[in-house]
C-alpha cells in the first residue's frame, strides 16, 4: 500500500505543479485561446483567476500530504482520525469530478470535452480509487 500512496501522493503532487506553472502560463498549449478552449472550456475573458488557479494546487498538495500521511510516509499533526477522514473527503471529490466530467463531456463535442473523456476524468477517477485504497487499507 505504500507504492500505491507514494505514487498517488507525486501524481496529485504533479497536477499541483501544472496548475501553479498555469498561474503564469499556458503551457503546454500556445495560446490563452487554445488554452481556455482545451484545459477549460471557458472562453478567456473567464479563465480562472491566478489565485484560484493557486488555491486548487494548494488543495492539490494538501490531497497529496493527507494521502502520504495516511500511508504512514509523513507525519500528520492531530487526532489520527485526520488523514483518514482527509483521504476519503479526497476521494470522494476526485470520485465526483471524474463521474461528472464523464456524464457531462460524453453530451458535448469540443476540445475540452474528448480530452475530458479520454484524459481528465479518468485520471479522477484513478485517483479516486487509489487514495479510496489508501484510506481503508492505511
Amino acid at each position: 500500500m505504500t507504492v500505491l500512496a507514494l505514487v498517488t501522493a507525486l501524481v496529485l503532487v504533479a497536477v499541483g505543479v501544472l496548475h501553479v506553472l498555469w498561474m503564469f502560463s499556458t503551457w503546454p498549449l500556445k495560446t490563452r485561446e487554445e488554452f481556455a478552449a482545451r484545459v477549460v472550456n471557458v472562453p478567456v475573458e473567464r479563465l480562472p483567476s491566478a489565485p484560484l488557479t493557486g488555491a486548487v494546487a494548494a488543495a492539490l498538495g494538501l490531497a497529496a500530504y493527507l494521502v502520504a500521511g495516511r500511508a504512514g510516509l509523513l507525519g500528520v499533526p492531530g487526532p489520527g482520525w485526520v488523514p483518514v477522514v482527509g483521504t476519503v473527503v479526497v476521494a470522494a471529490v476526485l470520485l465526483l469530478r471524474g463521474a461528472a466530467g464523464l456524464v457531462s463531456s460524453l453530451r458535448e463535442d469540443s476540445a475540452y470535452a474528448r480530452l475530458d473523456v479520454r484524459v481528465y476524468s479518468p485520471l479522477c477517477l484513478a485517483l479516486a480509487a487509489s487514495t479510496a485504497l489508501v484510506a481503508v487499507s492505511g
